[in-house]
């Protein structure tokens, strides 16, 4: 059992929940008011897969640092619960399974090239090079963690009946949604373990850039997912965009409020607004997914 649940871990499912989130509303949007819950579901399970391999490709390549950063000591590999060879034959498996997944089941091999590459820049643009050389590694680097919805409107458009618009500039858009809002969220985490980043020598914002320049930082690609989302807005109906404004505000408000705390020279609780951007993405997806599926008739 605790194999099983180290191999598990290798995959960092919580990760991995992002893949639901994005996934999930790409494929609605992308034939609003229809529903392709069978096609929805081998497409998730078959990224998930892609995904888990990513972050078990990770987890081999950031091993020496994870035995120096607090945060994962206590990963798999980190604790030597796996072995590194034993974890490579287990991702190199999941990248397989989830090629011919997408492809053979899902009848998408744009969906499949699209997990591939992903793979591919996860590991060798963002973890070998912009992690460990950049403090915009996030930035960067995020565009991996973008495309569960590129693989997911794929999947949909691939599906469709000859002629019908495929529409990817509406994927495009939510594709920049993550990409703008991964920087807050993952700095808003490296402000809380600066610490570690600096003892494993990654050179997250946190870590070279002053508190007060990070979060003027945090605040300006905030605002760049708000004003994204609302790129959204001709293509959905009224609830997607109640909640994107609502959401929106309130998402700002949290990042100032934190550059406030830090302008003021008061504890900040950073690690408030970490958590607190996975809820505001989930809102602003899981009311997208409702409209679509509902098939509210768009703004415009």
């Amino acid at each position: 059992m605790e194999t099983i649940k180290a191999y598990f871990a290798l995959t960092k499912p919580r990760v991995i929940e992002l893949l639901l989130v994005a996934t999930f509303p790409a494929m609605l949007q992308a034939d609003r008011g229809e529903n392709h819950i069978a096609l929805i579901l081998l497409t998730v399970i078959g990224g998930w897969m892609g995904a888990a391999a990513a972050n078990t490709f990770n987890m081999i390549a950031d091993s020496d640092i994870d035995k120096v950063m607090k945060r994962t000591e206590r990963r798999p590999l980190a604790k030597h619960t796996v072995s590194n060879r034993n974890a490579t034959i287990f991702a190199w498996s999941l990248t397989v399974i989830s090629f011919f997944w997408l492809w053979l089941l899902c009848h998408s091999l744009l969906a499949a090239l699209f997990v591939m590459a992903t793979i591919a820049f996860y590991i060798f643009v963002y973890t070998k090079w912009l992690k460990r050389s950049t403090p915009m590694n996030v930035v960067w680097g995020g565009a991996a963690g973008c495309m569960p919805v590129m693989v997911g409107w794929a999947v949909i458009v691939d599906n469709l009946p000859a002629g019908q618009p495929h529409n990817w500039w509406q994927a495009i858009v939510l594709f920049l949604i993550i990409f703008f809002w991964t920087p807050p969220h993952t700095w808003a985490l490296a402000m809380r373990y600066r610490e570690d980043y600096e003892a494993a020598g990654v050179p997250m914002m946190p870590v070279v850039k002053k508190p007060l320049e990070v979060t003027k930082q945090i605040i300006a690609y905030t605002v760049a997912t708000v004003l994204t989302t609302f790129a959204l807005l001709p293509a959905a109906g009224w609830l997607y965009a109640v909640v994107a404004v609502a959401a929106g505000i309130w998402f700002t408000w949290l990042a100032i409020s934190l550059h406030q705390g830090v302008k003021k020279g008061v504890e900040v609780r950073p690690m408030r607004l970490f958590i607190m951007s996975n809820n505001y993405l989930s809102a602003v997806f899981l009311a997208l997914s409702v409209d679509a599926l509902l098939g509210l008739p768009t703004l415009i």
